[in-house]
């Protein structure tokens, strides 16, 4: 069955959000959250890391901060998630293993993945973390998914897209982790409720060669 990844906002008020990543995390199974700020000061989101790795790590979840190793060696996390090119990647392999996670975004082609397979990178990642989610999974992500997890070891984390419906679709792959990102904070019950659901799609999907 697989896990759910929960994405930060792109945004992130710290006056509402660290209440809203509570709600979430207590509603549910999440294995991991990857922080993933756009814009704003570099002290910014080291900032913003800091203060949201210790409410996620509280309620045992992995925290991976997205392209920023001096982020994630100030908060405490639990690794990094590296999508902008196989020499960062290395970089960050070098830097953090065996100690803490790298995992590997930014892989558009069957090529790039199998580079950063070649690694010892902790996960690979399908998906685009820079656009909109669409309603559902991005095609080429879950072929990218249905593709590579009958044949090699690294675990994949599969972004599914903006409904918590796609977790369907998503979790058919056999992927052993999906993420969420606009499902889970736009969700007009709260996140709590929104990620229950995803918990008990994912449980009742089984992947398609089942």
């Amino acid at each position: 069955m697989a896990r759910l990844c929960l994405v930060t906002p792109r945004e992130v008020d710290l006056t509402t959000f660290p209440a809203l990543l509570e709600q979430a995390l207590a509603g549910g199974d999440v294995a991991s959250l990857i922080v993933a700020i756009e814009g704003g000061s570099d002290m910014t989101r080291r900032r913003i890391a800091e203060i949201l790795t210790p409410i996620a790590q509280g309620h045992d979840v992995a925290v991976l901060i997205r392209n920023d190793t001096r982020a994630a060696g100030r908060a405490k996390a639990d690794g990094v998630h590296v999508d902008t090119g196989l020499a960062d990647l290395k970089n960050a392999l070098e830097t953090f293993h065996p100690d803490a996670i790298v995992g590997c975004g930014g892989l558009a082609t069957r090529h790039e993945a199998m580079e950063a397979g070649e690694t010892q990178v902790d996960y690979v990642f399908f998906g685009d973390l820079d656009r909109p989610e669409a309603e559902e999974t991005a095609p080429r992500a879950l072929e990218l998914a249905e593709w590579w997890v009958p044949l090699f070891e690294p675990p994949v984390v599969l972004l599914a897209g903006a409904t918590l419906a796609s977790c369907d679709t998503a979790a058919a792959t056999g992927a052993e982790f999906v993420a969420l990102r606009t499902a889970i904070w736009s969700d007009p019950r709260g996140p709590a409720e929104a990620v229950a659901e995803a918990d008990r799609r994912l449980a009742e999907t089984a992947p398609a060669d089942a």
